[in-house]
């Protein structure tokens, strides 16, 4: 597996902050607020709205923040009018993207967006052109440190995971959408240690991209989770960690 899990370790290696936590903080507000609006309140009665809750939780956000968030979703406090939009394209190398952004104006995002991909030797693509190269499925990555990976392969299955993978110093694990949070809860009922857990864009193929077009690569998506509007972005790209840290 590869993209957004290989993204997430370059990251780390080259010890960069996902961003800065006020930044954080606002794309994790608006996924409770977008989530608690189409779903309801209620995080047990509403999946996402419990995946955003316990991905602010795990980042350490105060309770107040939260209950505020989805009170503004469900509409028991005034706030903004979000939509989920999704904008699909290439990157160098020929490596397809999708990026998903909450925005109140997508007018602005989309001209955002096609600045920095343009910018950045990427360019933006009509619907359809390659999401049909993802699929979605639940991503959980733990710390690897030195646990057993058939003892820990057998603890996935039997939690109704589908497949768990090492890359470098994490596991990955992968579940179906449904299955997500029972595996989640499963892992963390065992005390193992989540890095982090959400409903990712898995790509079904990937491709190997090296040099300048593996740098230029990473700083577009860089570039574009930088702004605001952007809350992720996926990528079916193959890059040699060890290589970019030699860098």
């Amino acid at each position: 597996m590869a993209g957004h899990s290989k993204w997430k370790q370059i990251k780390h290696y080259k010890a960069a902050a996902d961003a800065k936590r006020g930044a954080l903080f606002t794309k994790l507000i608006r996924e409770i607020t977008l989530a608690a609006k189409q779903g309801g309140g209620d995080p047990e009665g509403n999946a996402r709205l419990r995946t955003a809750v316990e991905n602010a939780r795990a980042s350490s956000m105060p309770k107040e923040n939260i209950e505020r968030a989805i009170k503004k979703g469900t509409g028991e406090l005034e706030g903004v009018d979000y939509q989920e939009v999704t904008y699909e394209g290439y990157g160098p190398g020929g490596v397809a993207m999708m990026i998903e952004a909450v925005t109140d104006n997508a007018t602005r995002t989309v001209a955002d967006v096609r600045h920095r991909m343009s910018r950045g030797g990427g360019n933006i693509g009509t619907p359809n052109s390659v999401a049909w190269m993802f699929e979605k499925k639940g991503q959980i990555l733990i710390d690897a440190g030195g646990r057993d990976e058939d003892s820990l392969m057998e603890l996935v299955l039997d939690a109704g995971g589908e497949d768990l993978q090492r890359e470098d110093a994490q596991y990955v694990i992968t579940t179906a959408p449904a299955d997500f949070h029972a595996v989640r809860s499963t892992l963390q009922s065992k005390g193992l240690p989540i890095v982090e857990a959400e409903l990712a864009m898995v790509p079904k193929t990937t491709v190997k991209v090296e040099g300048r077009d593996a740098e230029t690569l990473l700083k577009l998506i860089e570039s574009l989770e930088e702004l605001d509007d952007v809350q992720k972005v996926w990528a079916n790209f193959d890059i040699d960690v060890a290589d970019l840290v030699r860098s």
